[in-house]
């Protein structure tokens, strides 16, 4: 949903009620197919059409100036950068987002240009507090803390199968628990810190489920609580794969520049990280480059993260880097060399990819599936690149995942415009799945 949909929903408004209301302050005629084109076309309007539904909106005039379009249109509750980096704040930063996160159903992001990167310096700059855990309530032992901790990678392979739309009400449920024990029991520093990891972990795990199901305000508000926890718990690691899931979300949300500087952040921030990390956040550094066609740079990233997974396996790592094994470190570079059109390079990274993906990462294998459909498509092999969507299609059908479901529908409309037989047959195929 476009930012003025969402406007135009929480007011009642249809689109001939948005149109008339611009014309009556500005004594023009009143198409309803401007709406249209604004909505879904990504035409902006002119900048007397914004200014007079600002003043209808009562959005100041100097607000539009300096956030643009469609940033400063009142979309709901926003994000803000006054939470201060302490135990309290990341605590009630948390009991601000689990739970109404959930809720939260826009479909386009809420940070304006900018503030993203700004989150991600203050996380790099602030120094992790010592926790003065005092609270009353009941104490928090560790086989509690045990069970919260063994939890998560069963959340993990949920959201990896099923995709984001089918466990996202359930981790958000897990957030809030965990959330309530931090604001009423009691515990020692150590313990603090556990619980503090625990948010951490599935804030960025809700944040991720949300961004796969298409909600991305939501996701941003669960990452956004998920890096004060983690701060606060000295993780800077943890934190570091948060700015890393902010930095997808910006390439896929067409803004490459900050997701760049959201990436290099991260690797900034977990400079002694183990080496599977450092490979993790060094390939994300790698692809934002790619996206922005920095091929020489692209490659010296990619370089470096061949470097540092050649060790990965001889160092301990944290338990939710386990998923960047050689499969996944493969698909990386591969989707580095399909942005950069490299389509001979990327098909080879993902046979290797496919060869070595488990098969309970359902929901990624289609994804890949499909990224080498794109590739052997571009280099000539129609019944190939056919075959492979086929493949991939009632994973996809099987599971919530917004994102893949966009890339099916986005290969197969570029398949349909040949004449082919292998086409039709898919043609068919997929709109029975579907359907």
């Amino acid at each position: 949903m476009h930012p003025l949909s969402y406007v135009r929903e929480q007011r009642s408004w249809t689109q001939q009620d948005l149109v008339n209301i611009i014309a009556r302050r500005l004594n023009t005629a009143a198409r309803r197919e401007k709406a249209w084109r604004w909505e879904r076309w990504g035409v902006v309007p002119d900048e007397d059409t914004q200014l007079a539904l600002a003043d209808e909106l009562g959005v100041d005039r100097q607000t539009v100036k300096a956030l643009g379009w469609p940033h400063w249109l009142p979309t709901g509750p926003t994000i803000s950068t006054a939470t201060p980096w302490t135990f309290d704040g990341a605590v009630a930063l948390l009991d601000d987002t689990a739970g109404p996160a959930v809720l939260d159903r826009r479909g386009f992001l809420i940070m304006h240009a900018g503030l993203a990167v700004a989150i991600a310096e203050r996380w790099l700059a602030a120094e992790p507090p010592r926790i003065n855990a005092a609270l009353q309530g009941g104490r928090v032992d560790a086989d509690l803390l045990d069970c919260f901790e063994q939890r998560l990678p069963a959340l993990r392979r949920m959201d990896a199968s099923l995709g984001g739309g089918s466990v996202r009400s359930l981790v958000d449920a897990e957030l809030r628990l965990v959330t309530d024990l931090l604001r009423h029991s009691s515990y020692s520093e150590a313990s603090a810190n556990r619980l503090l990891t625990v948010a951490a972990e599935l804030g960025r795990i809700a944040g991720w489920a949300s961004f796969d199901a298409g909600f991305h305000a939501a996701a941003e508000r669960y990452w956004l609580a998920a890096l004060h926890a983690a701060h606060s718990a000295s993780d800077r690691a943890a934190g570091a794969n948060i700015l890393k899931c902010m930095s997808l979300q910006r390439v896929d949300t067409e803004r490459p520049t900050e997701a760049l500087r959201l990436a290099d952040a991260a690797w900034a921030g977990a400079k002694n990280a183990p080496a599977r990390v450092r490979a993790m956040l060094t390939t994300r550094l790698a692809r934002a480059h790619a996206v922005l066609g920095e091929s020489v740079a692209c490659e010296r990233r990619l370089a470096e993260a061949d470097t540092e997974m050649s060790r990965a396996d001889d160092q301990t790592s944290p338990p939710w880097a386990s998923y960047f094994d050689h499969a996944e470190y493969s698909a990386q570079v591969a989707a580095c060399y399909l942005l950069l059109q490299r389509h001979q390079a990327s098909d080879q990274w993902l046979q290797q990819t496919l060869a070595l993906q488990p098969a309970e990462r359902s929901r990624d294998r289609a994804t890949y599936l499909i990224w080498r459909a794109d590739s052997v498509f571009n280099l000539g092999d129609i019944d190939h690149a056919c075959a492979l969507v086929a493949e991939a299609a009632p994973d996809v059908a099987a599971s919530r995942s917004v994102r893949n479901h966009r890339r099916l529908l986005d290969i197969h409309g570029r398949l349909t415009v040949h004449r082919h037989p292998a086409v039709t047959a898919l043609d068919e195929r997929v709109r029975t799945l579907l359907a």
